[in-house]
């Protein structure tokens, strides 16, 4: 069996330079993070960081066709709502020991696979049951259900103390919150009925916090929760809402829920002594729109698939596409590039220095 290769170093490293920049030797990362005992990345949430499980599921929520895929290993579609890779399995190359993060659900997945970290996400899903519900999806609470399925399998591979030891020490990730507010509050009609915005952001935050206490039950010590993106921005929403220009009210709307994720991620620290990070998703794209040449994008107010301003999931199947992903930020009507999610795994890995170190 491969010893792990643990996280922390490379994380205060990576801060401080480009990812993937080629500026150190990965073998001498390596060396230099054998000290230190990040065992793995598990991951819960919604498309952002979903490989796949979708796939497996009764729902019309997948990407597993082309033009999904485009840029991915061998050009296939695995599920992965983007041209190529997710941030998350950006992250996982940047710990060196797999290129990417798979699916829990997918049946091709080998025992040994269950060491490098898997993800338990469900494109759809959110913080609120209801969100992944209407869907057919699956609810953070199935994720974790999945997360005690996963420990049972690790325990029959190595044994349960070192099953145990390897969750105590993975790095929890939760991506999730946009499809509460653009598939759940902003469209349906209960949750409306139920709260004005403010106090859905703090049922949703609530929810989280919830979430969080029953990973620390089940072994999380170590758990980063990515910001929602600005809603507003992401072409669907400016094409629903006949604006060329992000809808300021949504950005709003998930700027104002990403201030009460950091104020409850400072209130899990202070009381159950969980160790957290916030990735500021918000400020990074928000970023690139604003300063598109910066990060060698071309075209931030369009997908590549298809009109780049309605496609995404089904509508995105078959169509054509851009020559240049690279110069998109966005891959659909709502989800990011590649490009765009290297950036984002860029900004997680300087988030995480010194918020994860024992």
């Amino acid at each position: 069996m491969h010893s792990r290769v643990p996280m922390v170093t490379v994380l205060a490293l990576m801060a401080l330079m480009p990812l993937f920049s080629g500026a150190v030797d990965i073998r001498q990362l390596r060396q230099l993070t054998a000290k230190h005992n990040v065992t793995c990345v598990l991951v819960f949430g919604d498309s952002s960081v979903d490989p796949g499980n979708n796939n497996r599921l009764p729902t019309t929520v997948k990407g597993n066709f082309p033009p999904y895929g485009k840029d991915f290993f061998d050009r296939r579609p695995t599920g992965r709502f983007s041209n190529g890779r997710l941030a998350t399995d950006f992250i996982a190359e940047a710990i060196g020991y797999t290129k990417i993060i798979p699916a829990f659900l997918d049946p091709n997945l080998k025992p040994t696979d269950l060491l490098h970290g898997v993800s338990f996400a469900s494109a759809a899903s959110g913080y609120d049951d209801l969100t992944a519900n209407l869907s057919q999806v699956l609810p953070v609470s199935k994720q974790l259900e999945y997360l005690k399925h996963y420990k049972l399998h690790l325990s029959r591979l190595v044994g349960v103390k070192k099953a145990q030891n390897i969750v105590n020490n993975a790095i929890f990730l939760l991506s999730m919150g946009t499809n509460d507010f653009l598939q759940n509050y902003y469209l349906e009609p209960n949750r409306p009925k139920q709260f004005n915005v403010e106090q859905y952001q703090n049922f949703l935050a609530s929810r989280m916090f919830e979430d969080i206490k029953e990973m620390n039950r089940l072994g999380a010590t170590r758990v980063v929760v990515v910001g929602v993106p600005p809603l507003g921005c992401m072409p669907l929403v400016r094409t629903l809402a006949g604006q060329n220009t992000c809808v300021e009210s949504y950005n709003q709307a998930a700027w104002s829920f990403n201030a009460k994720i950091k104020e409850k991620l400072a209130i899990l620290k202070k009381t159950i002594g969980i160790k957290d990070a916030y990735v500021d998703c918000y400020g990074v794209i928000q970023n690139a729109i604003n300063n598109p040449k910066k990060f060698g994008f071309v075209e931030t107010s369009k997908g590549c698939c298809g009109s780049g301003t309605i496609e995404y999931g089904d509508t995105c199947k078959g169509m054509t596409t851009c020559a240049d992903p690279s110069k998109y930020a966005f891959w659909d009507a709502v989800h990011p590039t590649e490009k765009m999610y290297r950036i984002l795994a860029d900004e997680a890995i300087a988030s995480l220095d010194g918020a994860l170190i024992d």
